[in-house]
């Protein structure tokens, strides 16, 4: 049985696969950079009380599959891990130590698709729990 992740009152399983880029496209994402990012990407993802499942850097762009809680908005994860990786950058690389906003290093917006269940399978489910409640009320007023 495949396990779910769990709020106070909430059972989720909301998996997202995001790429975004380095702004102009730049091939920056080698070497040093490259493995900061990562481990700056999942300790800002849990800051978020996200997960990252998988994630890969390429030289000129970013795949992740993050696991969001539905309390939070992809766009509100997203937008602060590139913000505050972007000023990380700025600071370490760029010289720039303060007030910096890390407007320069990712380009605007990103590319994100749900990660779940089968279509097919969701749409048969929705039909079949129809029938099913409709079976289970019949059953109830037997017990009455």
């Amino acid at each position: 049985m495949k396990s779910y992740e769990n709020l106070k009152h909430t059972k989720w399983e909301c998996k997202y696969h995001v790429i975004f880029i380095p702004k102009y496209r730049r091939k920056v994402l080698f070497g040093r950079l490259r493995r900061e990012l990562g481990e700056m990407f999942h300790e800002l993802a849990r800051q978020k009380e996200s997960r990252i499942e998988e994630g890969h850097l390429m030289a000129d762009h970013v795949h992740m599959l993050v696991s969001i809680p539905p309390k939070y908005s992809v766009a509100q994860v997203v937008g602060y891990m590139k913000g505050k990786s972007a000023i990380h950058i700025a600071r370490v690389y760029g010289g720039k130590k303060r007030n910096y906003v890390g407007q320069n290093f990712w380009a605007r917006g990103y590319w994100v698709s749900t990660v779940g269940r089968d279509e097919a399978a969701v749409r048969k489910y929705i039909v079949e729990q129809e029938k099913e409640d409709k079976r289970l009320d019949q059953l109830n007023l037997f017990e009455s």
